[in-house]
Formats: C-alpha cells, sequence, structure tokens
C-alpha cells in the first residue's frame, strides 16, 4: 500500500474518530438541555456541576475544543484533496445517482454548523469565562435556567438556531454514518441495523435542540 493512500485512510480514521467523539458530546449536551424543559432545579444543578468541575473544565473542555479543530481542519483538507483528484465536478452527476447532495457538500453544512458553533460559543462559553473569570461574579447554581430563557428570547436567535440544527441533520445523515464505515463497520451491519440507528440519531437529536429552543422562546415570561 502505497504512502499516499496510507496517509488517505488515517486521513478518514481522524476524521471518523473525531466525529463519533463530537456525536458522544452533542448527545451528553442534549441529555442535559432536555432536563430544562422538564424540571429547571435538575437544569440548574447538571449545568452547574459541568461549569464548575475541574476535570470538566480543565480536561474535558480542552480535549472538546481540540476535537472539534481536528475534525474542521480534516474535514477542509480531505474535501480540498477530492476535489483536487477530480477536477471535472460530477459532470455526470444525475440525480441521487452518484451521491446525494448532503454526501458532496459536507464542506458547505460543516462551515455552516462551525459559523454557528462560532454563535453558540459567544452566547454561553464566552459568557461563562467572563462570570468566572473577568467580572468573578459570586458563585449562584441558580442562574443557568434563567440565562437559557433569557439567549431564546429574540425571534431572530431562535431562528438562527433551528436553520443551523438543520443543517446539522444533514450533515449528520452523511457524516454519522459514514463515520462507521470509514472505521470497517460496514461489513458488520449486514442487516442495517447501524444505519438505521444513525439516520434516526441525525433527526432526532438536532430536531430535540430545536424543540428546546422553541419552548423556552414561546414560555418565556418577559
Amino acid at each position: 500500500m502505497s504512502a499516499l493512500v496510507k496517509s488517505s485512510l488515517a486521513r478518514k480514521w481522524v476524521m471518523a474518530l473525531s466525529g463519533l467523539f463530537l456525536v458522544i458530546f452533542l448527545t451528553q449536551h442534549f441529555v442535559i438541555n432536555i432536563t430544562s424543559v422538564i424540571s429547571p432545579d435538575t437544569f440548574n444543578e447538571w449545568s452547574h456541576f459541568m461549569g464548575y468541575n475541574p476535570l470538566v473544565q480543565f480536561v474535558a473542555q480542552p480535549i472538546l475544543i481540540a476535537g472539534l479543530i481536528v475534525h474542521f481542519a480534516m474535514g477542509i483538507i480531505l474535501d480540498f484533496q477530492n476535489r483536487k483528484a477530480r477536477p471535472i465536478k460530477y459532470a455526470n452527476y444525475a440525480g441521487g445517482t452518484n451521491a446525494s447532495w448532503v454526501s458532496r457538500n459536507m464542506i458547505i453544512t460543516g462551515l455552516v454548523v462551525l459559523a454557528f458553533l462560532g454563535l453558540h460559543m459567544y452566547d454561553f462559553w464566552v459568557h461563562e469565562m467572563t462570570v468566572k473569570y473577568i467580572d468573578v461574579q459570586p458563585e449562584d447554581p441558580t442562574r443557568y435556567f434563567h440565562e437559557l430563557q433569557a439567549k431564546f428570547v429574540s425571534p431572530i436567535r431562535v431562528g438562527i438556531y433551528v436553520v443551523s440544527f438543520i443543517l446539522l441533520a444533514m450533515h449528520l445523515w452523511h457524516g454519522f454514518n459514514s463515520s462507521f464505515q470509514s472505521m470497517g463497520a460496514k461489513a458488520i451491519n449486514k442487516g442495517d441495523g447501524l444505519r438505521k440507528f444513525t439516520y434516526a440519531w441525525a433527526v432526532l437529536i438536532p430536531a430535540g435542540f430545536i424543540f428546546i429552543a422553541l419552548f423556552h422562546h414561546f414560555t418565556h415570561t418577559h
């Protein structure tokens, strides 16, 4: 096997593993956020734990940021290599015969999701850093639910969240299943159970986040 092929396979493995790591994080993030709909007290308790636990803050959080950087950087590199290796862009493309729109435009949906993550970090992570390390406000374990609701007052921000999670669902529809295939799981997927699970997850988790945003927008008391 040539060094070029090995290098390409290594990049795909890194892309797949970092993607699966982010899927785990997204699932955990959803589990915490959905409690804001069910029990504000539970949401405050879990959010406070995540916000002040040293293991989360100084170990898990840097690993998450590194995973995001690696995943998106590797996605850009692989997209560039694919386009370079295919100078004629789908000249014979006819409908879904060669590839779906989502699979051909993963870089576009990925970059939009990356831009959304910038907004999300500005809304929540930057605020957390300001409260804890810049303004150094007194520790308040009950503040998280009201801060979350306040972010979803604006219909413009809610609209951005809804559109972003729709694009995330499209990105995951192809990417989640492809991650397993890149790691050789296709051979054990004879019953299509794994493929169906990834498709269901790609729809249900983003839909859940959309529900959370809409719920707090329409139930917030001004």
